[in-house]
Parts: structure tokens; sequence; C-alpha cells
């Protein structure tokens, strides 16, 4: 039976296409019954859709592959805790558990700043898991921004 190690090298490997686009590598895997039934990664600057979340496309194709709205039977797979949005998408979709990778102290929205998916005043709560492979998951993020940081102070006009 395959680990939530395994099915997080697959969003891992999702962020990664995320980076080669210039898109914050950020990847996502649904799993019904121990099968990947969709993946997603940011598509934000991509498609300038603010809804482009790998969360939000990753559930889009589950509904579809799956025809229905509920996705009572999945866990979801993100290398990154998931933002107020895709928390709520994830509470509407029924999903009843979440595995995350690298913490977000600026938007997190499963266990950083709130913890929106367990909030018993909501009809639906989810089981969450954080911290797999959170080292690797970070790396990526914190080398992407750094990468976007570095190259705006290479083009920063000098006051000579």
């Amino acid at each position: 039976m395959a680990t939530d190690e395994y099915y997080m090298e697959l969003a891992i490997d999702q962020a990664e296409k995320a980076a080669v686009v210039g898109e914050a590598p950020i990847g996502a895997v649904l799993v019904h019954d121990g099968q990947v039934i969709a993946t997603g990664f940011n598509k934000r600057e991509t498609l300038q859709l603010t809804s482009s979340h790998a969360e939000l496309i990753a559930i889009e194709k589950a509904n579809e592959e799956i025809g229905s709205w509920r996705l009572e039977d999945c866990t979801l797979y993100v290398t990154l805790e998931p933002c107020p949005m895709c928390a709520g998408a994830i509470l509407q979709s029924r999903i009843p558990r979440v595995v995350y990778g690298a913490a977000d102290p600026k938007a997190g929205c499963a266990g950083s700043i709130m913890n929106l998916l367990t909030d018993s005043r909501f009809n639906h709560q989810c089981e969450v898991t954080s911290g797999v492979l959170e080292e690797k998951c970070g790396q990526m993020l914190t080398q992407f921004f750094k990468a976007i940081r570095d190259k705006k102070k290479l083009n920063k006009p000098t006051n000579n």
C-alpha cells in the first residue's frame, strides 16, 4: 500500500512542473481508493485567474473523473498548506482528509493562521496531516522565491 510520502512525491512532481513554467511550485494530487484520479499545479500567472491554484485544479479534474461534486472517499495531497480559498473548496467538496507538506505562515488555513478544515462550526471537517516531506516542499518554494528576488535585484537600476 502506498504511503503519504509516496503521494506527496507525486504532488512534488506536479510542483516541479509549475516551476518549469514560472509558476509558484505548488502541486496537488487527489487519491481515491489508492488510485490517483487527478493532479494539478499552480497556473495563476499562466492563466491570470485568481482561482488557478493547484488544489482547485485537481478538485475540478476529480469532479469530472468521478462525475460528482462530492469527493467523499478521497485524500488530497498538496505541497503547501491550503489558503482560505482552497480550504473552502476542500470543505465544499467534502474531502475527508488533507495531507500537506510545508506550512504557510502567511495564508495557511489548515493550522498556521487558522484551521478552517477542522472548524466544527462548518457542516464538514477534514482530518489534516501536516509536515509530510515538509523540508523538500519548503525548499522548493524558498528557492523559487529567492530566485525571483535575486532577479529583481539584478534588474534594479543603480543610482550613479
